[in-house]
């Protein structure tokens, strides 16, 4: 049963690269919102990767404690099918089933990991000069592994006609770029991914959907970016960044019967940063 204070109690959500900024917000959102949540890292000590936290049990436990949820931790590389196919049976082993799927691992993170430059970003990262294993590992973390996620859950939703896709893409694969460029495409190809996926799915009453953030302030956003002091302000105009809790209050909506019949879109949550079609 669902009720206005709880939309989500009941369902299982998934979601993919919560072990730190954007995705743990989306997590403890749905938390919040009544579902049994699984977050889901890299490693065990996903958190600690920019000082966010300890372990990816004692996370699940701090957000458990928080929402009043019943939270469970899980890891794995988002790029391999064994893996993904062994994290989605855990959570089935465990729950049962998954009722809503958040596609948010990925970034901007090159083959040597967060460790390397600027929190991962490749020192190349144009169309022309970004190095292959770079070049690879940008769109197998974003793109691929967004891929593979969907695919585990589709066909336990087809056969329920019931379930909840959400991919996280970005304003930045929706424009052309000189730097940061790998990144665009591979968003591109998410949203790309998104459209067909929701067409494919739509017979058997699955919406997914995809949310697009602009700027939003994490740790990492603000360690890899030029910040411009004057946009770090949160109330009195949309020219600034956005918080992670705004962009997350749109992936809850999105999960809720309220969403039944939205399908197929990529949602920007930019504050008018972009506001062309497309």
């Amino acid at each position: 049963m669902t009720n206005d204070n709880k939309p989500l109690a009941g369902r299982v959500a998934w979601v993919t690269g919560s072990s730190r900024g954007l995705g743990r917000v989306m997590a403890e959102e749905l938390a919040r919102m009544g579902a049994l949540v699984a977050i889901h890292g890299s490693r065990p000590d996903s958190p600690r990767t920019f000082d966010e936290g300890g372990t990816m049990e004692e996370l699940a436990a701090e957000i458990a404690e928080a929402t009043g949820a019943d939270v469970t931790s899980t890891w794995g590389d988002v790029t391999s099918e064994t893996e993904m196919h062994r994290v989605a049976e855990e959570i089935r082993g465990k729950w049962k089933k998954i009722d809503i799927l958040v596609c948010c691992a990925g970034g901007d993170i090159g083959a040597g990991g967060t460790a390397v430059g600027r929190g991962g970003r490749p020192a190349q990262d144009d169309c022309l000069n970004i190095s292959v294993d770079d070049l690879k590992s940008v769109m197998d973390r974003n793109l691929l592994g967004t891929m593979l996620c969907c695919r585990e859950v589709a066909p336990e939703m087809i056969a329920r006609k019931q379930g909840r896709i959400i991919t996280i893409g970005s304003i930045a694969g929706c424009v052309g770029r000189p730097s940061g460029s790998i990144y665009s495409v591979a968003k591109a190809g998410v949203h790309a991914w998104t459209r067909s996926l929701a067409e494919q799915l739509r017979p058997h009453n699955i919406p997914v959907n995809c949310v697009a953030p602009g700027g939003t302030v994490t740790e990492r956003f603000l360690r890899i970016h030029e910040i411009d002091d004057a946009r770090l302000v949160t109330e009195g105009t949309l020219d600034r960044y956005g918080r992670p809790e705004e962009v997350a209050a749109v992936v809850g909506f999105l999960a809720t019967d309220a969403a039944r019949f939205v399908s197929g879109q990529i949602i920007r949550v930019d504050g008018a940063s972009q506001t062309f079609a497309g």
